[in-house]
């Protein structure tokens, strides 16, 4: 089967959630009429279902052509990636000036979600060249964005992101990579490593943006700049000119996204590639987290893509599949009858609508930070951005890979055997916890840089929000759903999470390790408390376009889903506060000899 797109629980999300309506009254957002993102997401499920779905085992099974530093993608690849650049699907957020759609983030998100469940693997591709584009349109000089923006929004060149090193792995402080100055521009040597479509053959040129260490720069991180190397150097007039001194040495031979060509670049083996300084030097941390952060929430919804794919190819098989018996009925049954069954496509469904709807609200929030003419919302809309951003790469993920496992039990046997197709969405999940910052590193964002360093505040400002919604659970008179359990939910979500949050700004004062040993705890329970949020809310305004005459059966769902969830999802919640609050210090206790490590 092909990956359909899931549009009336997107458009559900978009219109009753996230405020679609309300974001195009912010300037430059005008154009994002329900009419035209409705037009703009049927066209973009069309293309996901019809084009870029059917090459999926296609670039699974057939994977690279790697020779003489060139790599080839699977066939159909290239004709594909040309129909999307010719759609305007490559960057879709793009200021028109630069050819872009101007659409917002949220609308977006939708498309790369799409695109990633149909095939994870050449959606990466646009994935890096949108965060390339972000960093690039926000830091780099204006000569850099006249040459280089508009071909990079159009698809005609892609964009990657150099970072990982051999000896550094995710210690960015290690990284060796220096760049000399050189007249107008630098001259960059060293080796990256993991570099996602760093060579391909689907544009004509690929724009690195390289983390490097100038002459002199300070040890650490404090020391990185970012410069942009171009694959071809381009000439004075605008035309590409000869190919720079960049070389794809290897690429990898992967668990998953066989598709996509994981490489290994080197820098200035013939003399020194050139390349140009973004922004000021030594601060290219800072800009490459734009790139980062854009890639974070992509790979989020990733995540949400390949769960909702495992989950249409779950279900399917378990409508037709035919095993077993139960009373009162006829011959074998459809497995989908079986209660364990039902259970585990039900898991799937839950999370995956959860994690949507976090995914879109944190790009619902980054349109408002970028759009807003006030400067206090605008602020309080990126630190929503920031606190989501960790929730929804970690979390998300982690429900992907759970949800592609379950989707690989539901088919038993069959989902071990490769023709099903239920083992490519497994391994293909796989990688979506890693990069992009592992899950552990991002839980480590969350305590760090989003609790600590505000000491709390974006989180009281989210739990003020999950506040007016049992607020609003509590006035609802409807009999046919159990609101009173929902909301006391949402209340326990509520008391959790701030005791969470309490204990690790008090326990970071008395000792700094004790919050990193319960970060990924932290990061769980947020997942799955504000999915509580996500899926009370959902169950809201399901029932009030219901109590209008909406008879959609996706509402009906939404209803049952959430109290699902009640049951199935957040009494893990508690567990986890359990184990964040009282299980740090057993973490900390265990030495190298207790976890078998051979010296």
């Amino acid at each position: 089967m092909t990956y359909q797109a899931p549009l009336p629980d997107m458009t559900f999300v978009l219109e009753d959630l996230c405020g679609l309506a309300e974001l195009a009254h912010l300037p430059g957002l005008a154009d994002a009429t329900p009419e035209t993102v409705a037009a703009v997401l049927e066209e973009a499920a069309r293309f996901a279902s019809t084009v870029i779905s059917p090459l999926n085992p296609v670039g699974d099974r057939l994977g690279l052509g790697f020779a003489d530093g060139r790599v080839t993608t699977p066939q159909g690849w290239v004709d594909a990636y040309r129909a999307l650049v010719d759609m305007g699907w490559n960057c879709p957020t793009a200021r028109p000036e630069h050819g872009g759609m101007g659409l917002p983030a949220v609308v977006n998100a939708c498309i790369q979600e799409m695109f990633s469940g149909a095939n994870t693997a050449f959606q990466l591709c646009s994935m890096l060249t949108q965060g390339a584009v972000e960093a690039i349109s926000h830091y780099a000089s204006d000569e850099l964005r006249r040459t280089y923006l508009q071909h990079l929004v159009s698809g005609h060149w892609t964009g990657t992101m150099n970072l990982t090193e051999p000896q550094a792995g995710s210690d960015l402080a290690a990284i060796r990579s220096r760049a000399v100055p050189e007249e107008q521009h630098y001259r960059i040597f060293g080796q990256k490593i993991f570099i996602t479509y760093g060579d391909h053959d689907m544009a004509e040129n690929i724009v690195h943006l390289v983390l490097a260490r100038l002459p002199e720069a300070p040890a650490g991180v404090k020391g990185i700049s970012l410069f942009l190397v171009p694959k071809v150097l381009v000439n004075p007039d605008g035309t590409l000119g000869a190919t720079n001194d960049v070389r794809c040495v290897s690429i990898e031979h992967k668990l998953g996204i066989h598709g996509s060509p994981t490489c290994t670049l080197a820098f200035g083996d013939n003399g020194g590639a050139v390349g140009y300084l973004v922004g000021a030097p030594h601060q290219g941390l800072q800009y490459m987290f734009a790139m980062m952060n854009s890639a974070r929430l992509g790979v989020g919804l990733q995540g949400v893509g390949i769960a909702e794919l495992a989950g249409q190819k779950a279900a399917a098989f378990a409508a037709q599949r035919k095993q077993g018996s139960q009373a009162g009925v006829a011959g074998s049954v459809a497995i989908m009858a079986h209660p364990d069954v039902r259970r585990m496509l039900g898991l799937i469904k839950a999370r995956t609508m959860a994690a949507r709807i976090l995914a879109y609200r944190a790009a619902a929030a980054q349109d408002i930070a970028h759009h807003s003419p006030d400067p206090s919302a605008a602020a309080a809309a990126q630190r929503r951005v920031d606190l989501l951003i960790p929730v929804v790469k970690g979390w998300a993920t982690e429900m992907g890979n759970v949800s592609a496992s379950l989707g690989v039990q539901v088919h038993g046997g069959m989902g071990f055997i490769e023709e099903t197709g239920a083992a490519q969405i497994l391994r293909d999940a796989r990688i979506t916890t890693i990069y992009e910052g592992t899950t552990g590193i991002q839980a480590l964002d969350l305590i760090g840089r989003k609790l600590i360093r505000d000491q709390g505040q974006a989180m009281a400002e989210l739990l003020a929000d999950m506040k007016t919604t049992q607020e609003r659970l509590a006035s609802t008179g409807d009999t046919a759903t159990d609101w009173p359990a929902m909301h006391g939910m949402i209340g326990e979500a509520i008391a959790m999470l701030g005791a969470a949050t309490e204990w690790v700004l008090a326990n970071h004062q008395r000792d700094a390790l004790l919050p990193q040993a319960s970060a990924h705890a932290m990061l769980e329970l947020s997942g799955i408390c504000t999915g509580a949020w996500a899926m009370a809310d959902a169950a809201l305004a399901a029932a009030l376009r219901i109590s209008s005459g909406d008879n959609s059966a996706h509402l009906g769902a939404k209803l049952r889903l959430a109290q699902f969830y009640r049951t199935q999802v957040f009494p893990q919640a508690s567990a986890l506060l359990a184990q964040l609050a009282d299980g740090a210090e057993t973490i900390l206790a265990l030495t190298a000899d207790d976890l078998g490590a051979v010296t």
